[in-house]
C-alpha cells in the first residue's frame, strides 16, 4: 500500500470504534422497534445529527467539491436548494410525522405509516411503497459503495475491486450487528467529524495559497466566470439545481430520524441544531472545491488526480496539505459521511423487507428475535446487491444519487408532506401520488425532457395526482379522527 503508516492506522482506529458503537448498540436492542427505530428514544442533538450525518452522503466531501472545482460558484445553487428544502422539511414534517405514525398504529416504517394512515386493507399501498423504497435504495446504496472505494482507492493503492469490499465491510458491520441505535450514534460520531474536516480543510487550503486576496486573484485568473453564479447556467438550469431540496420530504433515512425522536417536543431543538450543521458543511463544501481551483493551478505537478477525476479534489487537497495523522483524520471524515448514509439505507431496505414483507405477508406469528435476525439477514442481501451494483468502475457518486434522491423525493415527499397537513387526502390519493412520482422519475430521467432534474416534474405531477384523486373520495371517519388527534397532540406539544 502507497499510504503512510499513520493515515492507514487513523483510519484502522477509526473503523475499529464505529464496529465496537455497534456492538455497544447491540446490548440495547431486543425488539422489531429498537434495530429499526431504536425504541423512539432519540434526544435532539443525536436526532439532530443523525438527520444530518444520514444525509450528506459522500456527495458531500467528493461529488459537491468536485462540481464547484470544475464550475466554479455556479454549482453552489444545489447547496442553496438543498439548505431551504431541509428547513421546510424540519419546520412542516418533522414534528407531526412524529406524531403522526403515532397515532397510526406507532408504525416502524413509512409503507408501515401508509398502511395505517389511510386503511390499505389491501396491502398494496404498503407493497408498492417497500418496492419503490427497495429499488430506490439499492441504488442508492451502490453510489455509497461507489464512495467508499473511490477513497480507499485513492488512499491505499487498492485496486478499484478490492477497495469496494474494504469500502463497504465496516458499514455493513456495525449495521448487521447493532441496528439502528448503532447507526444513529455513530452518526453522531460521524456528522462531528465531517464538520471538522468542513472548516479545517478550507482555512489551510487559503493558507496555503497566500491568503483571501490572492487566492482569489488565483481563481479569477483561471476563470473569471468562477465567481459568476449565474455562469453557463439557465432558468432552467437553476431550477433543476434549487430542485433538490424538494426531495428531502420525501427521503425515509432522513424522516426515520424524526419518527425515532423520543418525543416531539426534540425537534424544535434539533431543527436548530441540525440547520446549524448544515449550513457550515455545505459552506466549507463549497469553499474546498472553490478554493481548491486556486491551489491546483499553483501546483500543476500535483494536479494529476484531480484532473483525471474532479471528485478527488478534497482527497488529495487533504494528502498534500496536512501532517498525515491528521490527513487520516480528515480522510477518515469521507468514509464517516458514506459509512452514515449507506449505513442508514441498508437499515431502511432491511425494515421494508422484514417490517412490511416478511411480518405482514410470510409470518405474521414471527416473535421479536426472529424478526431481528430476518432484519439482519436483509442488511447482508442489500448490502451484496448494492456492491454488484458498484462493481463498474466508470461510476460517479453525484449522478447515482441524483437518480434515487428524485426518485424518493418524487414518489414519497408529496405523499409524507400532504398526509401530515390535509386530512382529507385518502388511499387512493396516495397510491396515486406514489405511482405518479416514481414512473414520472424514471420516465423523464430515460428521456432528458427539457433538461429539468426529473425530481421538478416528478413532484408536481405526483401532487396533483394525490389532490385530484383524493377529491374523488372521501377518507373514512376513523381517518379523520386519527389525523385530528396526531395534529392537536402536535400542537400541544410541539
Amino acid at each position: 500500500m502507497s499510504a503512510s503508516n499513520p493515515t492507514l492506522i487513523t483510519f484502522v482506529i477509526y473503523i475499529a470504534a464505529m464496529v465496537l458503537i455497534g456492538f455497544m448498540a447491540y446490548r440495547s436492542t431486543n425488539n422489531l422497534s429498537d434495530y429499526i427505530l431504536g425504541g423512539r428514544s432519540l434526544g435532539s442533538v443525536v436526532t439532530a445529527l443523525s438527520a444530518g450525518a444520514s444525509d450528506m452522503s459522500g456527495w458531500l466531501l467528493m461529488g459537491l467539491p468536485g462540481a464547484i472545482y470544475m464550475s466554479g460558484l455556479s454549482e453552489s445553487w444545489i447547496a442553496i436548494g438543498l439548505i431551504v428544502g431541509a428547513y421546510l422539511n424540519w419546520l412542516f414534517v418533522a414534528g407531526r410525522l412524529r406524531v403522526q405514525t403515532e397515532h397510526n398504529g406507532d408504525a416502524l416504517t413509512l409503507p408501515d405509516y401508509f398502511a395505517s394512515r389511510f386503511e390499505d386493507k389491501s396491502g398494496l399501498l404498503r407493497i408498492i411503497s417497500a418496492v419503490v423504497i427497495l429499488v430506490f435504495f439499492t441504488i442508492y446504496c451502490a453510489s455509497g459503495i461507489v464512495a467508499g472505494a473511490r477513497l480507499f482507492e485513492s488512499t491505499f493503492g487498492m485496486s478499484y475491486e478490492t477497495a469496494l469490499w474494504a469500502g463497504a465491510a465496516a458499514t455493513i458491520a456495525y449495521t448487521f450487528v447493532g441496528g439502528f441505535l448503532a447507526v444513529s450514534w455513530t452518526d453522531t460520531v460521524q456528522a462531528t467529524l465531517m464538520i471538522f474536516a468542513l472548516l479545517l480543510t478550507p482555512i489551510i487550503v487559503l493558507l496555503a495559497t497566500g491568503g483571501v486576496d490572492t487566492t482569489f486573484l488565483a481563481i479569477e485568473a483561471q476563470d473569471p466566470g468562477n465567481f459568476d453564479m449565474l455562469k453557463n447556467t439557465t432558468f432552467i438550469g437553476i431550477i433543476s439545481l434549487m430542485g433538490w431540496g424538494l426531495g428531502y420530504f420525501g427521503q425515509p433515512h432522513i424522516l426515520a430520524r424524526f419518527m425515532a425522536a423520543d418525543s416531539v417536543k426534540s425537534i424544535a431543538n434539533a431543527r436548530r441544531i441540525s440547520m446549524t450543521w448544515m449550513i457550515l458543511c455545505l459552506g466549507g463544501t463549497v469553499a474546498v472545491g472553490f478554493f481548491g481551483i486556486a491551489y491546483f493551478s499553483a501546483h500543476p505537478e500535483v494536479a494529476g488526480p484531480v484532473t483525471e477525476n474532479h471528485e478527488r479534489v478534497f482527497i488529495e487537497l487533504a494528502k498534500l496539505l496536512f501532517n498525515p495523522w491528521i490527513a487520516g483524520v480528515l480522510l477518515s471524515a469521507i468514509l464517516a459521511a458514506v459509512m452514515s448514509t449507506l449505513s442508514c439505507q441498508l437499515l431502511v431496505c432491511s425494515s421494508a423487507l422484514t417490517e412490511d414483507f416478511y411480518k405482514t405477508f410470510l409470518r405474521k406469528s414471527a416473535s421479536q428475535v426472529e424478526l431481528v435476525w430476518v432484519g439482519r439477514a436483509m442488511v447482508l442481501l442489500v448490502a451484496l446487491i448494492a456492491i454488484a451494483l458498484a462493481a463498474n468502475p466508470d461510476n460517479r457518486v453525484l449522478g447515482l444519487v441524483s437518480y434515487a434522491w428524485a426518485g424518493f423525493g418524487a414518489a414519497f415527499g408529496p405523499v409524507v408532506l400532504i398526509s401530515v397537513i390535509w386530512k382529507k387526502m385518502t388511499r387512493d390519493g396516495a397510491l396515486a401520488g406514489i405511482l405518479v412520482g416514481a414512473i414520472t422519475v424514471i420516465v423523464w430521467k430515460h428521456f432528458e425532457l427539457l433538461g429539468l432534474y426529473e425530481i421538478i416534474p416528478g413532484f408536481i405531477f405526483a401532487s396533483l395526482a394525490i389532490y385530484f384523486v383524493s377529491l374523488m373520495g372521501q377518507p373514512s371517519a376513523g381517518m379523520v379522527q386519527r389525523f385530528e388527534a396526531a395534529e392537536k397532540d402536535f400542537r400541544l406539544n410541539k
